[in-house]
C-alpha cells in the first residue's frame, strides 16, 4: 500500500497496539489495589508500602528512555510481547512472593516490563497511524488509560476471592496478549519505513533531531504531570475536608477526573491533526488555568463539571505530546517516546509529595490555588515551541 493511499490509521494494527497498552498498564493500576492487602495480610509498614509505589514508578517510568535508546539503535519489536508478559508475570508473583524483598523485586520486574513495552509500541503506533499520527497516538494512549483504571477493578475481586495468591490470575491476560502480539508482529513489521506498507511519516532519517524544542515540550509534560498527580492525590480529600462532602463524593470526583481524561484523549488527537499539535497544547493550558482556579472556588456539583473539563484538558494532550516528541526527534523516536511517556511523567509525579508538604502546612484550598497556577509556566513553554506546520 503506497504512502499516498495510507492517510488513516490502520485499525487492526492499532487495535493490537492499544490492547497491548491496556494489558500492560493494568499491572501499574494493580499496584495500588494490592498494597492494602499486603499491609493487612503481610503486615508491611506504610513506609514499605510507599517504597513499593516508588519502585513501580521508577522502574516503569524513569527506565523507559533507556529502552528507547536501545530500540533506536536496533529496533526490537519483540520487546512488545515480552514487555506485556514480564509486566504481568511480575505482578502475578507479588501475591505469592515469600517476603518483602521478593515482593519488592517482583514489583520492580513488573515495572521493567512496562518500561520495555512503551517506547517500541509507541514507535509502531507512529508507523501505523499514517498521516493521522495524533489521532492514532490518542487511540494508543487511551488503551493505557483504560488499563490503568481497570487494574484495581480486576485485581481487588481476585484477591478478595482467593487471597493474595489470586494475583497469579494476572498472568493469564498478559500471556494471552503477548501471544496475540507475537502473532501480529510480522504484519506490524511491514509498517516499518522501507518494509512494504508505508506509515506515512515514520522515517527516522527524514530530518534532524531538534533537541531545543523537545526540551521545551518535555517541560510542558513535567508540569502537566505535576498538575494531574496533584489533583489525583488531593481531589478526594478536598471534597471531604474543604467542601464537606462524603467520601463517596470524593471518590466520584476522582472518577470524573480520570474518566474525562480518557474522553479528552480521543477528542484532542483529531483536533491536533487538523489544527496543529502546538495549537492544541497552547489552548489546553490556556483553558486549564481558569478552570482550575474556578474549581478552587466552586461547590461540589459545579466542581464536578470543572473537574471533567480539567481532566479532558490535562490527559487529553497525552498522545499529542508523544507525537510532538517523535516529530521533534525523528531520528530518535524510541527515546522521544521513553521521555514523554516515562521520564517526564515520572518527574511530574515525583513532585506530588512537594504539593503534599505544602498542603500539610497551608491547607488543601491553598494547594488547589497553587495547582491552578501551574498551567501558566506550561503555557509559556508551549508558546515558545516552534510555530507552523503540524508541530
Amino acid at each position: 500500500m503506497s504512502r499516498a493511499l495510507r492517510k488513516g490509521v490502520d485499525r487492526r494494527a492499532m487495535a493490537a497496539l492499544s490492547a497491548g497498552h491496556l494489558f500492560t498498564d493494568v499491572n501499574q493500576g494493580a499496584v495500588a489495589a494490592i498494597i492494602p492487602f499486603l499491609v493487612s495480610q503481610r503486615g508491611i509498614s506504610l513506609a514499605a508500602a510507599g517504597a513499593l509505589v516508588l519502585a513501580s514508578t521508577v522502574s516503569s517510568s524513569v527506565v523507559q528512555p533507556l529502552f528507547g535508546v536501545l530500540s533506536d539503535r536496533r529496533p526490537l519489536p519483540a520487546l512488545m510481547p515480552l514487555g506485556v508478559l514480564v509486566a504481568g508475570l511480575g505482578m502475578a508473583l507479588v501475591g505469592v512472593a515469600p517476603g518483602y524483598a521478593a515482593v519488592f523485586a517482583c514489583t520492580v520486574l513488573s515495572g521493567v516490563g512496562v518500561a520495555a513495552f512503551h517506547p517500541e509500541s509507541a514507535r509502531f503506533a507512529n508507523y501505523v497511524s499514517g498521516s493521522r499520527r495524533a489521532r492514532g497516538m490518542s487511540l494508543f494512549s487511551v488503551g493505557g488509560n483504560v488499563g490503568f483504571a481497570l487494574g484495581p477493578v480486576l485485581t481487588t475481586p481476585l484477591v478478595l476471592l482467593f487471597g493474595l495468591p489470586g494475583t497469579l490470575f494476572l498472568a493469564l491476560p498478559a500471556a494471552a496478549m503477548a501471544a496475540i502480539l507475537i502473532y501480529e508482529l510480522p504484519r506490524l513489521n511491514a509498517f516499518r519505513p522501507g518494509r512494504g506498507i508505508e506509515a506515512g511519516g515514520g522515517g527516522e532519517a527524514a530530518a534532524e533531531d531538534r533537541w531545543g524544542p523537545f526540551a521545551l515540550m518535555a517541560g510542558v509534560v513535567v508540569l502537566r504531570s505535576l498538575i494531574y498527580f496533584g489533583l489525583v492525590a488531593f481531589v478526594a480529600s478536598y471534597y471531604v475536608r474543604v467542601l464537606g462532602t462524603s467520601e463517596a463524593w470524593g471518590n466520584t470526583a476522582l472518577a470524573v477526573l480520570t474518566g474525562a481524561g480518557a474522553a479528552g484523549t480521543l477528542a484532542l488527537g483529531p483536533l491536533a491533526d487538523r489544527f496543529g499539535r502546538r495549537t492544541v497544547i497552547v489552548c489546553s493550558m490556556l483553558v486549564l488555568a481558569p478552570v482550575l482556579f474556578a474549581f478552587a472556588h466552586a461547590g461540589p456539583v459545579s466542581g464536578m463539571v470543572l473537574l471533567a473539563l480539567a481532566g479532558g484538558a490535562i490527559v487529553g494532550t497525552f498522545g499529542v505530546t508523544v507525537v510532538m516528541g517523535q516529530e521533534y526527534l525523528p531520528r530518535s523516536i524510541g527515546l522521544a517516546a521513553g521521555v514523554t511517556m516515562g521520564l517526564s511523567i515520572g518527574l511530574g509525579g515525583a513532585g506530588a509529595p512537594v504539593l503534599g508538604y505544602f498542603a500539610d502546612h497551608y491547607g488543601l484550598h491553598a494547594t488547589m490555588l497553587l495547582i491552578s497556577g501551574l498551567p501558566l509556566p506550561a503555557l509559556l513553554l508551549a508558546l515558545a515551541l516552534p510555530g507552523g506546520g503540524r508541530v
